[in-house]
């Protein structure tokens, strides 16, 4: 992995982290701007890091065909609400397009507001809704993406309150060895 793709971390600061999960103690690292960075899960093909405080990114190795894999990174960051963004890599780290992969979800995914719904207070608090941020995670055990809509966290409060009862569950993906297809549940 190149430094580029995490410019926080150094190579060396990577493989202390895995060397430090292998041998059962705390992933914890000295990062370049000072601040610690805490691997908090490493497998065969996942990684979980806790870069700063308020921002993480998450490696899954997914399986196209037999023989060829390609990565998917998600990268997050909360100020306070959370957005990530979603790049797929070839196992060399040639950047693929996103769009090829995966399709996101847009903001109707999330809220469930009925044509019919006269109330303006709450059309109010959809209209301050103005910006689709957005939390992924992949998962450790699966091939599994899910987004979790974060827009309310910025929102005002009562807004947000408003707007509670409206939301819709989290967007789930499943990897489908070309592509995440969202999950027929949903």
């Amino acid at each position: 992995m190149s430094d580029s793709l995490s410019p926080l971390l150094t190579s060396v600061n990577r493989a202390d982290c895995i060397d430090f999960l292998e041998s059962k103690m705390k992933a914890e690292v000295t990062n370049r701007f000072e601040g610690k960075s805490e691997m908090t899960a490493f497998s065969s093909d996942y990684i979980s890091m806790q870069v700063t405080p308020q921002s993480s990114w998450q490696m899954k190795l997914l399986a196209t065909s037999d023989t060829t894999k390609l990565i998917c990174v998600v990268s997050t960051a909360c100020a306070p609400a959370c957005d990530s963004s979603v790049r797929f890599y070839t196992t060399d780290w040639k950047e693929l397009p996103a769009s090829s992969y995966l399709t996101l979800p847009v903001s109707d995914d999330f809220l469930d507001l009925p044509d019919s719904l006269q109330s303006y207070e709450v059309r109010d608090a959809a209209e301050q809704a103005d910006m689709l941020l957005m939390k992924a995670v992949l998962s450790a055990e699966n091939d599994s993406l899910v987004f979790t809509f974060t827009t309310p966290d910025y929102m005002d409060k009562e807004a947000a309150a408003k707007l509670k009862p409206y939301l819709r569950r989290p967007v789930v993906y499943v990897w489908k060895g070309n592509g995440y297809e969202r999950s027929a549940s949903h």
